[in-house]
């Protein structure tokens, strides 16, 4: 894995994160994003979401590939069938995150969970990236039956790119 692209990608959606919301109005971001229920402000948190939420892939990754391959495939398993109070959680969080944290917070959490995940992959070595384990695919289109350690970093800027494009804004940055 190039660990350096993927420390070039994170920047790259930390600076447009900060771009959008700098220069998003306030009316933008109250505006309905397209093709979800969210409106810019919330779908900006859910994007913001993705490299939250690493922290525990990373951890679930780290101890299904210690187990027999069977566990993990049985846990995806399991999560695909609670995939109806999943949405509903994801939305739910991704809606009250959007409309309480403010841009300022946003933007301060952005910028911890992104120099967090900087400072973890740099300690990640080839053994580390290449342990993997089965995923819940109806939760993500970006989640494979079985991804690595280093699918899961590459994970929050591609599900942050797909949901940029849903965004409303005048200028998307």
């Amino acid at each position: 894995m190039d660990k350096q692209a993927v420390h070039d990608d994170m920047e790259r959606a930390r600076a447009t994160f900060h771009a959008l919301l700098e220069q998003a109005s306030d009316a933008d971001l109250r505006r309905k994003s397209d093709g979800t229920r969210w409106n810019n402000e919330q779908l900006l948190f859910h994007m913001l979401l993705g490299f939250l939420v690493i922290r525990a892939l990373l951890a679930l990754v780290r101890l299904f590939s210690r187990l027999p391959v069977r566990i993990s495939r049985g846990f995806a398993r399991l999560l695909n069938a609670g995939t109806k109070p999943f949405d509903a959680v994801n939305f739910a969080g991704s809606w009250l995150g959007g409309t309480t944290l403010g841009r300022r917070r946003m933007a301060t959490l952005c910028d911890r969970v992104i120099a967090a995940l900087h400072r973890r992959l740099d300690r990640e070595t080839d053994t580390d990236l290449a342990r993997g384990m089965h995923y819940p695919t109806r939760w993500d289109p970006f989640f494979r039956d079985f991804m690595t350690l280093a699918d899961v970093y590459r994970f929050p800027v591609q599900h942050f790119d797909f949901h940029h494009r849903q965004l409303t804004l005048e200028d998307r940055g």
